[in-house]
């Protein structure tokens, strides 16, 4: 058992750290990296230059997986075809192994009667909207175990560096950096409401109270507001307008929302903005920015949500897959955010601590060769991974040489 710890170890701290033996250890893919991000900038919008500028360098995304595009922004609404000619020009440079966008500006935000977002990931097609309170096309990544949606589903999400001002998206951006690998001690409120109409997604919230039972710190509240918490990691509910946002702490790399017809709109919205979530300090957030009616399946499944990104996948990851039918709603925030990713770090000559967080029971294989094509072959037995949070301590001589591959589900 101990040299398996060891072993264990050996691997994600060269995963974490990029030494030079990271090219003989193969690792489980649990989230995307910066590779795997294609940023889309308008250059002639100069908030957007100057957050995707920001947002490059503070990601390190490759300058080959930059889309420069030119376009008026001072518009909430993009047309149609004016869309369809931008979305020739990213898919024509986009690289092949690209699987998700960041798209740097807030105006436009919608494509016709379908939020950018949505319209990015899918292109523009009307079954993915609705005029007459009727369901939508489904989300093929809903829910799904996929890390490479391009491949397997054929789609792209995309989320929106989202913000007033510079300062609120370099602020988001610097919060979605400092909550990687962090495994924050928060909460999940869920909140259910006194507005039955916007409330229509709260007969899930107790199977999330049940399913995250010693994962998370899990609060199911009859009421329209929390005051005064300075522990919020994820934050669902339906309302209109959320009052008292100012006065929580939210944690590096929050989730919330809130269940209403306009709360995408980001700009000049009759109700409150999913802007507004960011502003008080959430990492992302989502809305729709036409009529949706209230299907609970428009918006974010908490308990989807929360498994996803327990499991170590980005903000982008967990939210696009908790949305069964996304065309209409917007997703904002900072997609490469990733608390749960597993975190391993030197403590001292030859000793090193690693972090796995789990939403459920699992397993760790670790299995060695003398190439790196393999065969590979078990080196110990199988180690138990916990519910919640898991910590290992050894000792291990990096000189160490084989291929090494690392398992667990």
């Amino acid at each position: 058992m101990q040299k398996l710890v060891v072993l264990i170890s050996f691997l994600v701290f060269f995963t974490a750290f990029r030494a030079e033996a990271q090219q003989h250890i193969s690792l489980p893919h649990t989230g995307f990296t910066p590779d795997d991000i294609a940023l889309i900038v308008n250059d002639a919008d100069p908030l957007s230059r100057q957050i995707g500028d920001y947002y490059q360098k503070a990601r390190k995304i490759p300058a080959e997986n930059v889309i420069h595009l030119r376009f008026p922004s001072d518009r909430r609404v993009l047309p149609i075809k004016e869309f369809k000619q931008l979305k020739t020009i990213i898919d024509e440079r986009t690289r092949s192994h690209i699987q998700a966008y960041a798209v740097a500006w807030t105006e436009p935000y919608r494509v016709g009667c379908m939020s950018l977002t949505s319209a990015l990931a899918f292109g523009f097609d009307k079954k993915f909207c609705s005029k007459q309170c009727t369901p939508t096309a489904p989300n093929p990544y809903f829910n799904s175990s996929s890390r490479y949606p391009a491949n397997d589903h054929q789609i792209r999400p995309a989320m929106m560096l989202a913000g007033l001002s510079f300062e609120q998206v370099k602020k988001l951006i610097d919060r979605g950096v400092a909550s990687d690998h962090s495994f924050p001690d928060g909460t999940a409120y869920l909140l259910s409401t006194s507005d039955k109409a916007r409330n229509s997604r709260s007969s899930g919230f107790k199977m999330a109270a049940e399913e995250f039972l010693g994962v998370f710190a899990v609060q199911l509240l009859d009421t329209d507001v929390i005051a005064n918490r300075r522990d919020v990691l994820f934050y669902f509910t339906g309302l209109p307008e959320v009052n008292m946002l100012q006065s929580l702490n939210f944690l590096p790399g929050a989730l919330a929302d809130h269940l209403t017809s306009a709360g995408g709109v980001l700009t000049s919205s009759r109700q409150m903005s999913s802007l507004r979530w960011l502003e008080a300090g959430a990492t992302a957030s989502y809305g729709t920015v036409v009529e949706p009616c209230s299907y609970p399946q428009k918006f974010p499944s908490a308990v989807v949500a929360m498994f996803h990104y327990a499991t170590g996948a980005t903000a982008i990851e967990a939210y696009w897959k908790s949305v069964a039918w996304p065309g209409q709603g917007i997703f904002i925030g900072e997609p490469l955010a990733k608390p749960f990713a597993p975190l391993l770090r030197k403590v001292d000559i030859d000793q090193f601590e690693l972090k796995i967080f789990s939403p459920n029971a699992s397993i760790l294989k670790i299995e060695e060769s003398a190439a790196a094509a393999g065969p590979f072959k078990p080196i110990a037995h199988e180690h138990p991974i916990h519910r919640g949070e898991n910590v290992f301590q050894f000792n291990f001589n990096e000189k160490k040489e084989g291929y090494l591959r690392l398992q667990w589900h």
